[in-house]
């Protein structure tokens, strides 16, 4: 038997996004359809529980950090570069439902590109990490994004942009740098952060988003599937506004 999900993973509303200027949506809660599922206790039936999440950017960016710190609360001076790929898995409980992210930790070195590229299919959510501190790494941004889009289908996948070590730069600096992320954001249809893997600044309550805007994505592409028989069974949408809600999925532009 499993033991009990962390109460800081236990998700009850809809995390606020870091940036509404950079933002995936800005809606307070979740979709109608979403709640009524979950009150109506029909997860069991559904195939929605575990969500794939590959991270990726160049080397010693920090995306190993950032997935130490929030998976085992823990922050490593020691650089230790990754081989091929590593994997976590997280547990989530989001409106009462099991809910977990698979993820997966490629490597930032070329020569090990190809190894990580063959478990970049199947996403339904990619992080694209740069460092804070160097342009370059933002500049490199939109190459790792498009090595990970060749395997999967644009407009099921959200995107995340995250600009690490938060802690390391200057208020001017950050300022600058922030700027171009969020510019950059907008042209790939991604959702900025700024976190400090060193001090755990902004880590949880980023995971809580990526872990809340996935199940969502998940079971509204569930219910989809399923068809009307199943939805009938869940929920009667009289309001003609909310039964023409299109969730706001940005997919990549690039």
């Amino acid at each position: 038997m499993l033991p009990p999900v962390k109460k800081d993973r236990v998700i009850t509303h809809l995390p606020k996004c870091f940036s509404p200027n950079a933002a995936l949506h800005t809606k307070a809660g979740f979709h109608p359809q979403v709640k009524a599922m979950c009150q109506a206790q029909k997860a069991d039936a559904m195939s929605f529980n575990i969500a794939k999440v590959i991270v990726v950017g160049d080397v010693a960016v920090g995306k190993t950090c950032l997935i130490s710190r929030f998976c085992k609360g823990a922050f490593s001076k020691t650089y230790k570069a990754t081989i091929g790929v590593d994997f976590e898995m997280e547990r989530f409980e989001v409106l009462g439902v099991p809910f977990s992210l698979q993820l997966w930790d490629t490597a930032g070195q070329e020569r090990f590109k190809c190894i990580a590229s063959t478990y970049y299919r199947g996403a339904q959510a990619i992080i694209v990490v740069f460092d804070l501190s160097s342009v370059n790494s933002l500049t490199h941004a939109r190459q790792w994004l498009e090595d990970a889009m060749k395997e999967n289908d644009p407009s099921s996948v959200l995107l995340f942009l995250v600009g690490t070590k938060k802690d390391l730069s200057t208020p001017d600096q950050l300022a600058q740098t922030e700027q171009e992320a969020i510019r950059l954001s907008e042209e790939i249809k991604a959702e900025y952060w700024a976190v400090s893997a060193k001090s755990g600044e902004g880590v949880r309550d980023f995971f809580s988003r990526v872990a809340s805007l996935t199940f969502e994505a998940n079971v509204l592409a569930e219910l989809e599937k399923s068809g009307s028989r199943h939805i009938k069974d869940i929920i009667r949408i009289t309001d003609s506004t909310e039964a023409n809600y299109t969730p706001k999925r940005k997919s990549n532009c690039c």
